[in-house]
């Protein structure tokens, strides 16, 4: 079985780790003030990029 010559240090073992992190979701604001994530339609209010494009059913 392979065994490491010398120690990691921890320096180099952040380095390694450094993109292992989980990535922060990017969040932007609908006109409605409701937080969406950006290129999609808003879940509360159905707009994007300023036009209605999802209709909720009224019943």
């Amino acid at each position: 079985m392979a065994v490491p010559k010398k120690k990691t240090s921890k320096s180099k073992r952040g380095m390694r780790r450094s993109h292992d992190r989980v990535a922060v979701p990017t969040v932007t604001f609908c006109e409605c003030g409701e937080p969406m994530r950006p290129h999609r339609a808003c879940s509360k209010c159905g707009n994007y990029k300023g036009k209605q494009h999802l209709f909720k059913d009224e019943a």
